[in-house]
């Protein structure tokens, strides 16, 4: 493997319903949880070799808390970091495939120059989804890499299982999805990581984190590598799910939160809406189905209708 730039890619705003953003109160809640979760657990990494990619919607170039974001990481010296302003840079699988096609292609055009003003002329470029809200172990980085580096067939890899913990009361357990999650890697050729029609070309495009493997060489990482934060913000994930596992309690539970950079955090606290906190307490699939018929059903024909 040659020279190698790590993007640790996590996107804010632009992916899915309500437009792509859904209002100040959840991208503040957003921000905080960000700072007082995700930003220990990549401070943590034994390897500070990346860089990490956040991406907005264009319009939100402007918007102050936004800029205030961009600004709090003048004070982060451990790793670089890149702002990019052109909207989601994987495929959007709420949209048809005609419009997400399009969508994709615009966007990785779009934060491109600023990734390669960012970057240090690599031959090769290993993306890692960070979603804003999800941890990995402090070895991830450097694990992932040296994977890399003595496998040079593979193009992606991915950890199968890891933990959920409920950022609110920090609850914890193990957490065993049953399909690909969203925390894998994937390894491009500059040449073909730059160019959008290459890049989807090379990825199948895969349409969600479940068929990564479906286009790629991919090989699962062994242990636990990845935690799932909940905490009545999440589009989908709760904590009690049917994923969810063994809990952890003691000497056992602050283990595997020092793993993740994570001991010494305290519970969050965030301002969430009556509507949210009612639906914490329903069963998941109640959750689930009153999901789908309030936002896909209603909000997103509502949101269409007045933006049309």
């Amino acid at each position: 493997m040659g020279k190698i730039e790590h993007l640790m890619y996590m996107p804010m705003t632009g992916l899915g319903l309500y437009g792509g953003h859904r209002g100040n109160r959840w991208l503040k809640n957003r921000i905080k949880i960000f700072k007082q979760f995700v930003l220990p657990s990549l401070k943590a990494q034994t390897s500070k070799n990346f860089i990490l990619w956040v991406s907005f919607r264009y319009e939100d170039k402007g918007d102050p808390i936004i800029k205030e974001f961009r600004k709090f990481f003048d004070t982060v010296t451990e790793f670089r970091t890149v702002f990019t302003y052109s909207g989601i840079c994987f495929w959007d699988d709420k949209y048809e495939d005609k419009i997400a096609h399009e969508r994709l292609v615009l966007a990785l055009h779009g934060a491109m120059g600023e990734l390669l003003n960012t970057m240090k002329d690599p031959d090769e470029i290993l993306m890692s989804i960070q979603p804003s809200d999800d941890c990995y172990n402090s070895n991830m980085v450097e694990e992932v890499q040296k994977f890399f580096s003595e496998n040079e067939d593979v193009q992606a890899v991915g950890y199968k299982k890891g933990y959920v913990m409920d950022y609110l009361s920090k609850n914890l357990a193990e957490w065993n999805p049953v399909t690909n999650p969203p925390f894998y890697t994937i390894r491009f050729p500059k040449e073909i990581f730059v160019d959008p029609f290459s890049h989807m070309k090379y990825t199948g495009p895969y349409k969600s984190h479940e068929y990564v493997g479906d286009n790629l060489k991919m090989m699962p990482l062994e242990g636990r590598g990845f935690l799932v934060g909940t905490h009545g913000e999440n589009i989908s994930t709760i904590f009690k799910h049917p994923f969810t596992g063994q809990h952890f309690e003691g000497e056992t539970k602050e283990a595997i939160l020092d793993n993740f950079g994570l001991e010494d955090v305290p519970q969050l606290e965030i301002r969430t809406s009556l509507r949210k906190i009612i639906m914490r307490k329903l069963p998941h699939g109640w959750q689930r189905k009153l999901r789908y018929w309030l936002g896909q059903r209603f909000y997103a024909r509502f949101y269409d209708f007045i933006r049309n």
